[in-house]
């Protein structure tokens, strides 16, 4: 068995390849689109995606020569993902965000202690990684809008616009994909966000309260209260 866990970034070739190893692998994009054949898996997998290759398991991959990817080569898997039948799952922003600073820090500097410092928090990152299924190329591209824009008016119109959808389209499949209504993912995005502001920030309410999107403190109040069952002051530090 492979015994040196590792993170890289990797690029690959348009022609199609394909091998096996003896260690697991993660392949997660940053930019461009990896194609793949894994198990029962033919497909594309984008940025905000991972694609689980196990040890020994054949497979054949091909990609944009300008694309770039974070590749986990890990001895052991966490047991929730080792254990799923899923191949191809969506990640959660904070994982997707550290896998732009694992590019970064790996594109300019080798310093063994960081990697590795860097393997261990994508270690404990992917432990609380749930497994959500790989959502529709229009729905995932409607999430990152919302999730970069959480401050912004954000419309049913607006967002079935940018996933080339008509409205009712965009209602129905984003339902089918994540089981909540458009409205009530913003509303949990927002929550969860003016939650880590509140926690991690002496940011005051009415700013944090404007940074989710709520120009109206007392609006805020009171949603924040539904959501989470005590009103922000009690999370201000």
């Amino acid at each position: 068995m492979f015994n040196s866990n590792s993170l890289s970034i990797r690029s690959y070739s348009r022609q199609k390849n394909g091998h096996s190893h003896d260690f697991h692998q993660l392949v997660l994009p940053v930019r461009g689109v990896i194609n793949i054949e894994v198990e029962a898996f033919k497909g594309a997998v984008r940025p905000g995606e991972c694609v689980v290759v196990r040890a020994n398991e054949m497979h054949y991959f091909a990609a944009e020569t300008e694309a770039r990817f974070v590749v986990a080569d890990l001895e052991h898997l966490p047991p929730h993902i080792l254990d799923s039948d899923t191949i191809v799952f969506s990640i959660s922003p904070p994982l997707m965000h550290y896998l732009s600073f694992i590019e970064e820090q790996l594109k300019y500097q080798v310093n063994r202690e960081i990697e590795q410092l860097m393997l261990a928090t994508f270690s404990l990152l992917l432990s609380e990684q749930q497994i959500l299924k790989q959502f529709d190329h229009r729905i995932r591209k409607v999430q990152e809008y919302i999730e970069a824009n959480l401050a912004q008016p954000l419309s049913i119109t607006q967002l079935a616009a940018i996933a080339f959808l008509s409205p009712t389209q965009l209602k129905k499949l984003f339902k089918e994909q994540t089981a909540l209504t458009v409205t009530q993912y913003i509303t949990h995005k927002r929550m969860e966000k003016a939650q880590a502001l509140l926690i991690h920030t002496d940011y005051p309410i009415q700013i944090v309260a404007e940074s989710v999107g709520y120009a109206d403190h007392s609006a805020f109040s009171r949603r924040f209260s539904q959501h989470f069952g005590l009103p922000p002051s009690k999370l201000t530090r």
